[in-house]
């Protein structure tokens, strides 16, 4: 088993996804598998009786204690594995033949989606006076006994944390953390199990920020306290159950164990795998406590709390994240190819094995073992914010011959900016669009001047609609902008995300005349109370926190200096989250920074209100 490198950063995300910055951190929930022992008729998947092994019957994924007998010998089980750790070689392995793949992904935010904390992984500012105001308390930031802590202090209690690990190279990072002194008893588990901090870093702005989406994003008076923080549930991110399944790089054979929904909801195949066996022989050590947990009915999966220390293969997301165990390939100087399907002998495949090499599905799954998963949605069902971008990638139709390595690089860091050019983002759908290739034949579908912004695919069919992390930036859900769904709730549609200036009736008579597209009439009444309002200032009132967040990011790409009032009332906006981006807009709109002022985004409301009317004095209608 290779173990985790403490030597070099890494950092990134989700928190953050590659979000290389975080963070900003989906953050996922304890799998539960165990069920009883006994025989229940009716329990399977497919509608038989439940056998008595079977421990979970999801998507595409059957767990078992022990294989039934009709897969012994199953032609598609395989004596060769490339799943369980000792089928692990280690990034390293990679480096001699594949130099400039393992130099780029040694800068890759997936490398450093999680690290050791040590000098040179932490990025955060850790000196004598970096600190945050916050709620009606402070929290400092400071080098301690040969590594770093984060102090809360409020009403005369405080809170001191050791960091122990990062999250995130890209955009913030997150720290990961026991505590060492605190109000609760030694034995509390704060002190002895690891969970994400409730302050990071934000690396461009090089200042400190209240964590998000630890749990579900609230209105200010509802999101959790950090100085008396949540021992369990949503909001107690335990990082070995919730977060670093996918911030670590683990032998797909354990992944099977402790999150079987998630790595069969997007698999090519439907899968068997064997608990019991895989466990035995893969790690034996762990056998007795996965016994006792079968055998009395225990409902949580002991699996489930793994630490990346002791069992990943690598800290970060490594090269064998995607090309799974390669030690065969590496002993035999690569004349026996990876294969990107799994085998094992404890892993049966109903009907016949897929292909193993790089089909378009077996490179999706690698991407959707970890950017899948569930988020709050609009009204067509894509996620509102980012870091499970194949789920949405799954529900258009595109998937089934696109591949995500069609417009992301693997090994290659994007950056912070997508640097790609319009030309080159076309040109990916063009290969299966050709129809649209010629200027006229694209100009005719999308009823926009050739090269102009709305002749452009993805400003259409991928708007920009998620929140990721510091931007807004474009679902990954390709869909039609008539969908009647998003237009008639009011969410953002296409078209007026663009034209911010017009009314719902000026794109319903459009899209009729264009596409023949009509609506519910009732439904575009009851959610556009205004109809001669322009759409987007209109979303700015939705009752959807994600619409609004949306809203303001569409009306300051346009510069029109018209909409400042409307962003400067975002800066208030009882959502932590929009206040941040508002202010972002406001500074990429205007030039200037509304710290300038005195404004934090993280203020409470009554501290708020002395720099927003300076902000308003200043930059208000005259």
């Amino acid at each position: 088993m290779t173990q985790p490198s403490q030597s070099r950063w890494a950092v990134r995300w989700p928190v953050v996804a590659a979000v290389g910055g975080l963070i900003a951190v989906g953050v996922a929930v304890v799998v539960y598998f165990l069920s009883s022992t006994e025989s229940q008729p009716g329990g399977s998947a497919d509608g038989s009786e439940r056998d008595s092994r079977q421990l979970l019957a999801a998507r595409h994924i059957t767990l078992w204690w022990d294989l039934p007998a009709r897969f012994a010998g199953d032609p598609q089980s395989n004596p060769h594995s490339n799943i369980h750790p000792s089928d692990y070689a280690g990034p390293a392995s990679c480096q001699q033949c594949h130099p400039g793949n393992y130099e780029a992904w040694s800068h890759h935010p997936h490398r450093w989606m999680n690290a050791l904390a040590n000098a040179e992984t932490v990025r955060g500012d850790f000196s004598e006076t970096a600190s945050i105001n916050y709620r009606g308390g402070k929290a400092s930031f400071r080098r301690a006994d040969g590594g770093f802590a984060m102090i809360l202090e409020r009403d005369g209690v405080r809170r001191t944390y050791r960091i122990t690990q990062t999250i995130g190279s890209r955009f913030y990072q997150y720290y990961v953390g026991r505590q060492t002194e605190g109000p609760e008893p030694p034995s509390h588990h704060f002190y002895h199990k690891d969970h994400v901090l409730p302050f990071g870093y934000w690396l461009s702005a090089n200042e400190w920020v209240p964590t998000v989406h630890i749990g579900p994003e609230l209105p200010d008076d509802k999101r959790p306290d950090p100085y008396s923080p949540a021992d369990h549930g949503s909001y107690y991110a335990e990082y070995a159950v919730s977060c670093n399944a996918c911030h670590t790089t683990f032998a797909l054979g354990d992944m099977l164990g402790r999150r079987p929904q998630q790595m069969g909801e997007h698999a090519p195949a439907s899968l068997h795998w064997a608990l019991h066996e895989y466990t035995k022989s893969a790690r034996p050590a762990e056998l007795a406590k996965m016994e006792r947990a079968h055998t009395m009915n225990i409902g949580q999966n002991p699996m489930a709390g793994w630490d990346a220390e002791h069992y990943a293969m690598t800290f970060g997301v490594s090269c064998e994240a995607c090309h799974l165990g390669s030690r065969e390939h590496v002993a035999s100087g690569g004349a026996i190819r990876p294969r990107f399907f799994p085998t094992s002998p404890n892993l049966a495949v109903a009907g016949k094995a897929p292909d193993p090499g790089r089909t378009v599905e077996n490179i999706n799954w690698a991407c959707g073992r970890c950017h899948t998963g569930g988020r709050p949605s609009f009204a067509a069902g894509m996620s509102t914010w980012n870091s499970v971008e194949y789920a949405d990638a799954a529900r258009g139709s595109c998937y089934s011959k696109m591949r995500c390595i069609d417009c992301h690089s693997p090994h290659a860091a994007l950056g912070t900016q997508w640097t790609r050019t319009p030309d080159q983002d076309d040109a990916v759908c063009l290969k299966c669009h050709d129809q649209f290739r010629a200027a006229d034949k694209r100009s005719a579908h999308t009823h926009h001047a050739p090269g102009s912004s709305g002749d452009r695919c993805l400003n259409c069919h991928m708007p920009r609609i998620n929140e990721g992390l510091q931007d807004v930036v474009r679902t990954h859900m390709i869909f039609s902008p008539t969908r009647p769904d998003m237009i008639e709730a009011n969410h953002p549609n296409a078209c007026n995300l663009c034209h911010t200036d017009k009314a719902i009736d000026w794109t319903l008579d459009k899209l009729k005349a264009w596409y023949g597209k009509t609506y519910d009439g009732a439904k575009i009444a009851g959610h556009y109370k205004d109809r001669a309002r322009p759409v987007a200032r209109g979303w700015l009132r939705s009752e959807n926190e994600s619409v609004r967040l949306v809203a303001a990011d569409a009306l300051a790409r346009t510069r029109d200096p018209r909409v400042v009032p409307e962003l400067l009332d975002a800066l208030d906006d009882p959502f932590l989250l929009n206040r941040q981006f508002a202010a972002r807009d406001l500074q990429q709109m205007l030039g200037v920074r509304p710290a300038d002022e005195g404004y934090r985004f993280f203020m409470t409301r009554e501290e708020r209100k002395e720099p927003l009317a300076a902000l308003r004095t200043k930059h208000g209608p005259k």
